[in-house]
């Protein structure tokens, strides 16, 4: 998209990269209004929460899980100078998908924190991901929890394809939760990583972590 198309087929008003995320989820989710929590105070603003908002969609498929999705690692907003980029911003979003646990009472937002403390060590390490990546939580994926997941892999998501945007292209990136185990393992040997994501997918073909997985 050309300089000129960009100003013609957008105002300063549209949230033009926003805009391209939610058209991924209204078609997995169609008529869904998700669950969206937005900082108090924007990061521009100075904030301490990197990203603009998560939100969360109630998917059947598979099985009843939350499928979460960031708004801040990619340009959100009209940006005429961001306009025909190779990347859009880091050149992903963020997704999780998250089997009901118990404990939450229907009230996972404990989530979209992690989401959150993610996008803290983009923004200031300067670190992005691609698939593959993995990375350790210091302990729990949810605090306070008595789990094996304490550690996270990155992947494709399963649903929804690779884009261009008018900004740039962007990833859609799943997080997905990995035992203690699993990950020492890969730290081990890296080359297995693959190899763990395949197996994982034999029986959760979408990658829903499950806080009561064990090994």
């Amino acid at each position: 998209m050309t300089l000129e198309e960009y100003k013609n087929k957008f105002s300063e008003d549209d949230a033009v990269g926003w805009l391209e995320i939610d058209q991924e989820f209204d078609r997995l989710y169609p008529g869904q209004e998700p669950k969206h929590f937005a900082p108090a105070i924007s990061y521009m603003l100075g904030g301490e929460h990197p990203l603009d908002g998560v939100s969360y969609y109630e998917s059947k498929t598979q099985e009843e899980h939350y499928h979460f999705v960031t708004y801040g690692f990619s340009e959100l907003y009209y940006d005429e100078e961001k306009a025909d980029g190779e990347f859009s911003k880091w050149g992903f979003e963020l997704t999780f998908r998250l089997k009901p646990f118990e404990a939450d009472n229907g009230n996972p937002s404990w989530a979209v924190a992690l989401l959150q403390n993610i996008a803290k060590y983009v923004f200031s390490s300067g670190n992005w991901f691609e698939e593959f990546h993995y990375m350790p939580a210091n302990g729990p994926i949810r605090l306070n929890t008595e789990t094996d997941i304490t550690a996270l892999v990155i992947i494709a998501d399963p649903e929804i394809q690779k884009k261009q945007t008018p900004h740039g292209e962007v990833s859609f990136l799943q997080i997905v939760g990995i035992t203690t185990e699993e990950y020492e393992n890969i730290i081990a040997n890296p080359e297995t990583v693959e190899a763990l994501v395949q197996k994982l997918k034999e029986n959760n073909p979408l990658l829903i972590t499950d806080l009561n997985r064990k090994n």
